[in-house]
């Protein structure tokens, strides 16, 4: 297991790395003289882009994941406020099979790298929508818990102090708690394996029955205070 891995997360980074690249970057012809019209065209080409998808998120993913990212299907995560690298991290798993999940994975099997970036590069985009209010407060008992375990298994070292995330490590704070329960339980019994092992090994640390504890404080992780 620890083999496969190290393999698999080496295969992720050179792809991610290639994702990322320029295309002009990839080959040797020279690079064409700067001209006056070079910015416009370029901020025109991407804004097109951005534009087609949009259209394509609204025709493929609103459905599940919401028009505004925050999604309102049981087990379906929040990509609103989500990093695009890290979607198209996730994109890339789903593409090649890395992920388990059969709705993501016929999509994404079809999409091109272009097709990779342009729709993370607008998930992106997506502002942070605040989750619904809760119909009853939380329980205090289960959110000093829930605090105690993020804390004891460094889930704010790597998710951020306030679980917004950066970069290759997703945003968790207000994600839904269905999925977030999933995803930790999917980690613990080794369905779903991250790009590196960080999850893994700290999920295994917590008891089963923490878990829920867990995912009940993130997705009600509190705001801070106005001014801090």
């Amino acid at each position: 297991m620890r083999v496969r891995l190290r393999l698999g997360s080496a295969a992720i980074a050179a792809a991610s790395f290639c994702l990322a690249a320029p295309a002009a970057a990839q080959g040797t012809k020279p690079a064409p003289k700067a001209s006056a019209t070079a910015p416009a065209t370029a901020t025109a080409t991407s804004a097109a882009g951005a534009s087609v998808y949009a259209q394509r998120f609204a025709t493929l993913c609103a459905a599940c994941h919401g028009a505004n990212g925050r999604s309102d299907m049981a087990g379906t995560p929040v990509l609103a406020g989500q990093h695009s690298f890290y979607a198209i991290t996730q994109l890339f798993l789903f593409r090649e099979g890395r992920r388990p999940n059969e709705t993501m994975t016929a999509l994404a099997k079809g999409m091109k790298d272009d097709d990779l970036r342009g729709f993370s590069d607008y998930i992106g985009t997506l502002p942070v929508v605040p989750a619904p209010a809760p119909a009853t407060p939380p329980d205090a008992a289960r959110m000093t818990k829930g605090q105690s375990l993020a804390q004891e298994n460094k889930c704010l070292i790597c998710h951020g102090a306030d679980l917004s995330g950066g970069q290759q490590v997703p945003r968790i704070a207000h994600q839904r708690e269905d999925y977030l329960q999933l995803a930790l339980r999917e980690f613990k019994t080794g369905k779903r394996i991250g790009y590196t092992p960080a999850m893994s090994e700290a999920v295994n640390r917590i008891a089963p029955e923490d878990l829920d504890t867990l995912a009940y404080y993130v997705a009600r992780f509190p705001a801070p205070a106005a001014g801090k």
